[in-house]
């Protein structure tokens, strides 16, 4: 049987799990939790350093709070992750413990990984855990969320945290075994295992949702992350929870999204995939050629108007005159400052109001395309 080289040459791995391969009826099932962990420690002991992102935490509280059904509402799902958060980390503690591996708990927030600085301090937590022989055990932290907890979040946590600690493999589990041409629970469909780029996924049907009703995420999800990490060179495999054993040994299950770009900076990648604008800047067409085909930066001359409250620094949307938003960028003003500047060139404006505003609205090293 032909082996997956991805799998068995990576020496740090990222491994997500969602809510329902790790509960039933609101508790943690033992069972599932233990092959999970099984699965991990095998490859652990064998040298691979492995970061664990692992939702469950609103599901394993669901149960002891008295609720039968993940809560709408977002105070009482973060009642429920306080309660549930505990007994998730005890249970992978004393489950890794076993196998002599200690774990270290790891709450993150979208926000977090927003903040560029954040990068780099969380990088280096990671990465001393990790030559400690620490499992770390990455989660949302739910608790204290300042926004609705999103769809599928830590999906694209576990994306935005396997190019963090610079992984060599980001490993996806669900409820399915891979990622198929249609709905699995209805006959003639065929798993497809691998995805070379875009082009390969345009055919098939994508669910958006998953059906466990404990969980946020669906197959969709999975395959927006699966886009992020592979866009930033990392290859990754989707398959089932009860298949985690065969995956990290190297067996070819599931499916295999290969890398289809190459390492960015960390703050282009969370620009791209884990900011929204604060603000609107609309281009004019000279602008938008400029920025999408000379990738240069974007000047006040090229700007016609400006929508939103930001300040210097915030994530603004740079959209073209029909309306389409073409890229994402830090900008170097704040929103009250550029009406009077709009249209004009930088030489006449630092003549006129000095030297400060001889610069880019939004430099290109600080700009994603969309």
């Amino acid at each position: 049987m032909d082996q997956r080289a991805e799998a068995l040459n990576a020496t740090r791995i990222v491994v997500k799990v969602g809510s329902s391969s790790l509960t039933q009826r609101g508790k943690i099932d033992h069972e599932r939790l233990r092959l999970l962990v099984d699965a991990i420690a095998a490859r652990r002991v064998e040298g691979t350093e492995v970061v664990l992102v692992s939702s469950g935490a609103i599901a394993a509280g669901l149960a002891p709070m008295g609720l039968r059904t993940r809560p709408r509402d977002l105070a009482t799902q973060q009642a429920a992750a306080s309660v549930g958060q505990g007994l998730l980390m005890a249970r992978y503690s004393d489950a890794f413990a076993t196998h002599g591996l200690r774990v270290g708990q790891v709450l993150l927030t979208v926000d977090d990984v927003t903040r560029h600085s954040h990068y780099r301090n969380a990088y280096r937590t990671f990465a001393r855990l990790l030559e400690l022989g620490v499992v770390p055990i990455v989660n949302e932290n739910d608790t204290v969320a300042t926004t609705e907890i999103r769809f599928g979040d830590n999906d694209r946590l576990a994306a935005l945290t396997s190019h963090l600690v610079h992984t060599d493999l980001l490993l996806l589990l669900s409820d399915v075994d891979g990622l198929y041409d249609g709905d699995p629970r209805k006959p003639g469909t065929s798993m497809v295992t691998e995805i070379r780029g875009a082009a390969d996924l345009e055919p098939l049907a994508i669910g958006k949702s998953g059906a466990s009703g404990v969980g946020t995420g669906g197959m969709q999800t999975k395959v927006e992350a699966a886009a992020i990490a592979t866009g930033a060179g990392i290859p990754v495999i989707l398959t089932s929870a009860g298949r985690v054993g065969e995956a990290l040994r190297g067996e070819p299950v599931g499916t295999l999204f290969h890398p289809t770009g190459r390492r960015r900076k960390s703050r282009l990648l969370w620009l791209a995939h884990a900011t929204s604008g604060q603000g609107v800047l609309r281009l004019d067409e000279g602008a938008v050629r400029a920025v999408t085909q000379r990738r240069a930066s974007l000047l006040p001359a090229g700007i016609t108007g400006v929508e939103g409250t930001f300040g210097a620094g915030d994530p603004v949307d740079l959209v073209s005159p029909s309306g389409v938003t073409i890229a994402r960028g830090l900008v170097n003003y704040d929103a009250a400052e550029l009406p009077e500047l709009l249209g004009r060139s930088t030489r006449d404006l630092a003549r006129e109001l000095g030297a400060a505003y001889e610069r880019e609205v939004v430099h290109r090293d600080d700009l994603v395309l969309l």
